[in-house]
């Protein structure tokens, strides 16, 4: 028998990290405190009335000019390795991946962030995504980055949700995303998505009024967004971001998965007596 696909997607600022990855080492690198950073960035959205995506993109770019850091691919990348996880990150992949397998689901994880898509593919747990989608530079004949390839903001993060939908997985495939699909990579009664907060809430809601599962979580004594997205039934759960063994997180998700495993086999018999019928 086919395995059902459940696809985990999640936000990667303070959502499996526990800050905004150029937090850890981008932004100290440029001699700056976070605060000073954004605080450019929000001013360049200001002035120039660019979109706040593109505004960091290019501030980035500005700013490793004037402090003679060349902006690579490589050095973007080598950022990766400083980003610190809430507690149980760096072990949540496998023991799901585990526990899913037992109960016949092939489990597929995503990224889904407005961050830098290069940071994220140096971090120790890159390895665990079917895909990265991120913002992402174009880079020159000498390695420098010099414009921007890809912008995620948080509503055009809805689209990637479509794309996991319908195994459009690469960017450039236009035809797939866009054309019916009568079979599905996955539905979207089988996603789950993870995120923080306000910036995850177009993501959130579509899951959940598509059937799907919407998870904001929290660092410890900062649960009151969470709980109020929940009273504004725009997610299903709020619950701690601590994704150690045993959390309440993994046991929400395991139950999820049983969940899932169970209706997807009564969808099957039920197809069954109605084609025998």
């Amino acid at each position: 028998m086919e395995k059902t696909i459940v696809a985990i997607c999640y936000d990667f600022d303070k959502t499996l990290a526990t800050n905004d990855m150029q937090a850890f080492s981008f932004i100290p690198n440029l001699g700056l405190t976070v605060p000073e950073f954004w605080e450019k960035c929000g001013q360049f959205t200001k002035t120039s009335g660019s979109d706040p995506i593109l505004s960091y993109l290019r501030v980035m770019m500005d700013q490793c000019h004037k402090k003679g850091i060349p902006l690579t691919r490589a050095y973007l990348n080598s950022l990766g390795k400083d980003i610190k996880y809430f507690d149980g990150v760096t072990t949540w992949f496998k023991r799901l991946n585990a526990y899913a397998e037992e109960h016949d689901i092939e489990l597929e994880h995503y990224i889904i962030s407005s961050g830098n898509k290069e940071i994220i593919e140096g971090s120790a747990i890159a390895k665990e995504f079917k895909q990265i989608y991120g913002c992402e530079f174009l880079y020159d004949e000498y390695g420098e980055a010099y414009w921007p390839k890809t912008i995620i903001n948080f509503t055009l993060k809805t689209q990637y949700l479509f794309r996991i939908c319908k195994g459009a997985i690469n960017l450039s495939d236009e035809e797939k995303v866009n054309e019916r699909v009568d079979k599905k990579h996955v539905e979207f009664r089988n996603m789950i998505y993870i995120g923080d907060g306000m910036t995850d809430i177009p993501c959130m809601t579509l899951i959940k009024e598509k059937g799907g599962t919407a998870i904001s979580v929290y660092p410890t004594n900062q649960k009151d967004k969470s709980v109020q997205l929940v009273q504004d039934n725009r997610v299903n759960y709020a619950c701690k971001s601590d994704y150690s063994s045993n959390s309440q997180l993994e046991k929400l998700i395991k139950l999820i998965i049983d969940s899932i495993s169970l209706k997807e086999k009564l969808l099957e018999k039920e197809t069954k007596l109605t084609n025998i019928q």
